[in-house]
């Protein structure tokens, strides 16, 4: 992989998210895009290539042609073996930087129990069958982290909701179907008090929102209240 490359993949992971072991799919996934865009996605699904004996690097090629004689006398090469030696160089350079991006992207509990795998491939599949599988505890706590979440007044409310989005794509990355609307109204049954004047505006509202359009109208009021919290300069 050349510098270019590697930097485009510095650049692709460097707001990747931790391996929590609940988040695996949306990690593996997002993983396995960035690998993919730099061509090293191979070292996840493969072994190393073994050596070729040079003895068994034969071609048949004619020999210089002898009257009388038609047939071809097999000659060694070394293209082959040089071919291969050059193949593994390459597959060793690849493994040990997916390798180093798996492990770095791993919470500290999870990178201690992996640090001992050698292989780009064991990790990948070890972790598929640890965490891949479908697994209902997972589905019943990311469902519990979305119904007992809650705003409060004493931190940013955008902030709030950005965790709440989270929580969302959890359970839809854990196969759980929500419809958008549903998503919007839980949102703002989860308001805090200060702002029930917004919550019983909303309620009364003949459109239904999606939770990207009730977003951003939060955005708008949160703006507009930080604005009136501002004291006006005295005349």
């Amino acid at each position: 992989m050349n510098r270019n490359s590697q930097s485009r993949l510095y650049l692709d992971l460097s707001k990747a998210e931790s391996l929590d072991g609940i988040n695996y799919k949306r990690w593996s996934q997002r993983m396995l895009i960035a690998f993919e865009q730099v061509e090293v996605d191979y070292i996840l699904f493969n072994d190393s290539p073994k050596p070729i004996p040079q003895t068994n690097a034969v071609i048949d090629i004619p020999s210089t042609p002898v009257a009388g004689n038609k047939e071809f006398i097999p000659i060694q090469t070394t293209s082959s073996v040089i071919a291969n030696e050059s193949e593994i160089k390459k597959f060793e350079r690849d493994k040990k930087l997916v390798r180093g991006h798996l492990l770095n992207h791993m919470k500290n509990n999870i990178f201690d129990l992996y640090i001992k795998f050698k292989s780009a491939k064991e990790i990948w599949v070890s972790l598929e069958k640890k965490y891949g599988a479908d697994d209902a505890g997972k589905k019943k706590y990311v469902t519990g982290n979305w119904l007992n979440f809650k705003l409060v007044n004493t931190k940013p409310i955008m902030e709030q909701v950005h965790v709440y989005e989270n929580y969302v794509a959890e359970i839809l990355v854990q196969g759980m179907k929500m419809c958008e609307i549903l998503q919007a109204n839980m949102l703002i049954e989860k308001l805090p008090e200060s702002w029930s004047d917004y919550r019983n505006h909303l309620k009364h509202k003949k459109k239904d929102l999606t939770l990207e359009e009730l977003v951003s109208h939060m955005k708008i009021e949160e703006a507009n209240c930080l604005k009136d919290s501002i004291p006006k300069p005295k005349k």
